[in-house]
């Protein structure tokens, strides 16, 4: 790996997670001035960027598939730490809380990642290849997690509402457990080569570059949980300017989600982007349909066992507009991953439907 993903404890990536959370220790559970608002959105997106940076030494050290599960379980641990925390904290105000960022969060990595990722991929390599059989049983599992926990409440008959029973959400609960671990089973031991970068689109600097050594490597995955907890953390110290912006231009209290989760998902974004350059589209879709997965496979179960704790209802179930967007989400993707390259137009596509998504939770 090259020098410059070998900090010292003299460069910006060491000390980025440590200046992030000190800043959120200070202004955690404050609401901040319009100036310390700044302060704080300038060293969150530093905290993005050293995560970035951090999940990179770590993915070369242990190589694909891992490299890029291990971002999308840490991003997704926390997030959902912060989710639990909101609703518990937040009554029956936040009864569609777990379902706008699990919803969001799928929108944001299936069509705004891949669709990024595809672009930047394409517009440099003209086509993009990719290994049509992990990233198909990848959609495949995103597809049937989706339908079972944010679907079918919409559909069921045991509550009023878009609401699971007790036991209708235990049965998503372990459903969507199992279906994530066999994934991630399959993603890192049965069919590991099913998940690796197709070979000659990989930069020659990336291809040759020396791993880094174990201590290394291990200093970097405490960085980057470290970092990862102060992106999420200073997420939500800045979420009431945001909910006053909402609020300012009209939109649904769904949106604060939607904002929210735009800037946990940022390091994996940016990953993605970074790895698409390099010609590795494989890790980018890894990113990508593996952090919507973890998404509903964490979210889910561990939103089941913290209902018995909950105020209030709990709904799952999507929207009329929200199926659509994600019924068009999954077969849109089919067209893009069977094939195993895709062009420009692809991409085009899946950004599509992401500023649809976007324009949609501000005016639905």
């Amino acid at each position: 790996m090259p020098a410059r993903l070998r900090p010292t404890n003299l460069d910006w990536p060491f000390w980025a997670p440590f200046l992030a959370t000190v800043l959120l220790a200070v202004t955690w559970g404050t609401k901040p001035a319009t100036l310390v608002l700044v302060v704080v959105g300038l060293v969150l997106g530093a905290a993005v960027l050293s995560a970035v940076h951090h999940a990179e030494v770590v993915a070369h050290r242990v190589g694909e598939p891992f490299g890029s599960l291990v971002l999308a379980v840490a991003v997704t641990v926390i997030e959902v730490a912060l989710i639990v925390t909101l609703m518990l904290a937040g009554g029956p105000d936040t009864a569609t809380l777990a379902r706008d960022t699990v919803f969001a969060a799928v929108m944001i990595t299936c069509n705004g990642i891949i669709g990024l990722s595809l672009l930047i991929g394409t517009l440099r390599r003209h086509t993009a290849s990719f290994n049509a059989e992990g990233t198909a049983s990848a959609l495949a599992t995103v597809g049937a997690l989706a339908t079972l926990s944010l679907v079918l409440p919409t559909f069921t008959e045991s509550r009023e509402g878009s609401e699971f029973s007790p036991s209708q959400l235990a049965f998503a609960a372990v459903a969507s457990l199992a279906l994530y671990g066999l994934f991630v089973f399959v993603q890192t031991i049965r069919h590991r080569d099913y998940f690796l970068p197709v070979g000659g689109d990989v930069a020659p600097e990336d291809e040759h570059a020396p791993p880094p050594d174990a201590r290394a490597a291990r200093r970097s995955l405490g960085l980057l949980v470290l970092a990862l907890v102060a992106v999420v953390g200073l997420a939500k110290v800045i979420s009431p300017a945001i909910e006053d912006g909402v609020a300012a231009i009209g939109a649904p209290q769904s949106a604060v989600g939607v904002v929210i989760a735009l800037l946990v998902l940022l390091p994996e974004t940016l990953a993605a982007g970074r790895n698409a350059s390099r010609g590795r589209m494989q890790t980018s879709f890894n990113l990508g349909l593996g952090s919507a997965m973890a998404s509903i496979g964490l979210t889910i179960p561990v939103i089941a066992l913290a209902s018995i704790w909950l105020d209030g209802p709990l709904t799952l179930g999507l929207e009329s507009t929200q199926i659509v967007l994600l019924a068009i989400t999954m077969f849109v993707s089919a067209l893009t991953i069977l094939p195993g390259r895709a062009t420009v137009q692809e991409g085009g596509v899946h950004l599509a439907l992401f500023a649809a998504f976007l324009f949609l939770a501000v005016v639905p």
